[in-house]
């Protein structure tokens, strides 16, 4: 299914004149401050159709001639197309708001091709300065990015606009590096005849956690690595524990792994490495490495045969299937008096350098590495 931004043109793409709101000249246009730039980095990078929406008041009126409006529209349209900024749409309503057109944002006239199977409007976005247009977000299923000042969220709860609105900015930057993060996810199944699991990964979530695999310690050991990663995470298992934990600790760990590969992606602009924390009176180091090679070192010995629900014996086998399936090199120490504080700290030492090593800078495009190639 094809996602969308649909784009708003007069004080979204090029600055609204403040006395008639027409650009009706060459003179009258200008860019909006950044948004040449990260538009740029958009169609570059991210996998929508375009689609612009603009409301002309009166257009090919005496109020406004048509031959006043397309030199500054093919002058920025050109200027666009020479950064590599193309529409596959552009929707220009000519209406007046007494005429009450259900062409006119937020009317949905003039989109009628986007309801369809064919489009996600659920993860598609609307990108506009005015209030019409995170209505039409509403209208269209969509999520709405609102170029206004922090204030007008006044304004959108007064509406009843706040779970469409998904940010309010005036910084095209912003906008820029909002739509890269909503990139960063996975989706993961893998079915044996031992193990049915379906994992979801946001690398750029809130650390919110929704996990069962049967067993009441692994879940807590994972909720560790979703709640400090900063990762939303949600994990299903559905095991073979009637024979023994390992096929279900095992598989989990290679899925959780194949998730973290899959989301970061190309790992352009990630920092990449990560690492260490106290617990207590133990002390648990997680050195960790998203490089693409994937290996082990593991320091840590328990004198119990389980912890709670969980044998001490598949910790390492979890980390080495982490460490195979994610691609990464990790390297894993753990001293203390207190079992339970000793994994506890592996597990959140992980989860924090798991969160330093994905943190992402969307406006550096190199890959963390001097080969060139990770």
């Amino acid at each position: 299914m094809k996602r969308v931004l649909f784009i708003d043109r007069d004080g979204t793409i090029i600055k609204e004149p403040p006395v008639d709101f027409q650009v009706d000249s060459l003179e009258k246009l200008e860019f909006y401050p950044k948004a040449i730039t990260n538009l740029n980095k958009m169609a570059s990078k991210l996998d929508f159709e375009w689609a612009m929406v603009t409301n002309q008041d009166g257009l090919g009126t005496d109020s406004f001639p048509e031959d006043t409006f397309w030199p500054a529209q093919n002058k920025m349209l050109s200027t666009l197309e020479g950064e590599g900024v193309v529409f596959d749409e552009i929707f220009i309503d000519p209406s007046m708001p007494c005429d009450n057109s259900p062409n006119r944002k937020p009317g949905t006239g003039m989109l009628t091709k986007y309801f369809s199977e064919e489009y996600d409007l659920k993860n598609s976005f609307v990108i506009g300065d005015r209030l019409t247009d995170v209505q039409l977000a509403k209208n269209l299923g969509c999520k709405a990015i609102f170029l206004a000042e922090e204030s007008a969220s006044v304004e959108i709860k007064k509406n009843g606009l706040d779970e469409v609105c998904a940010l309010i900015t005036t910084d095209w930057d912003q906008i820029c590096q909002y739509l890269f993060s909503k990139e960063r996810t996975a989706s993961v199944v893998r079915k044996t005849s031992e193990t049915d699991i379906a994992i979801k990964l946001n690398l750029d979530g809130n650390g919110k956690c929704d996990i069962s695999t049967g067993l009441n310690f692994f879940d807590h050991m994972l909720e560790q690595i979703g709640k400090h990663s900063g990762c939303d995470l949600s994990i299903k298992v559905n095991g073979d524990l009637h024979v023994d934990e390992h096929h279900t600790i095992e598989d989990t760990a290679l899925a959780l792994g194949q998730a973290f590969k899959d989301a970061l992606g190309d790992k352009r602009g990630i920092e990449r490495y990560g690492y260490c924390l106290p617990m207590d009176e133990c002390k648990a180091l997680v050195a960790l490495d998203f490089g693409g090679r994937p290996w082990l070192v593991w320091d840590a010995d328990f004198k119990r045969e389980m912890v709670g629900d969980m044998p001490t014996e598949m910790f390492m086998h979890f980390f080495k299937s982490f460490s195979d399936a994610s691609l990464s090199n990790l390297r894993v120490e753990a001293s203390g008096a207190n079992e339970h504080h000793k994994i506890e700290g592996i597990f959140k030492a992980l989860a924090r350098a798991i969160k330093m090593a994905i943190k992402k800078d969307v406006f550096n495009d190199t890959l963390p590495s001097t080969k060139g190639a990770l």
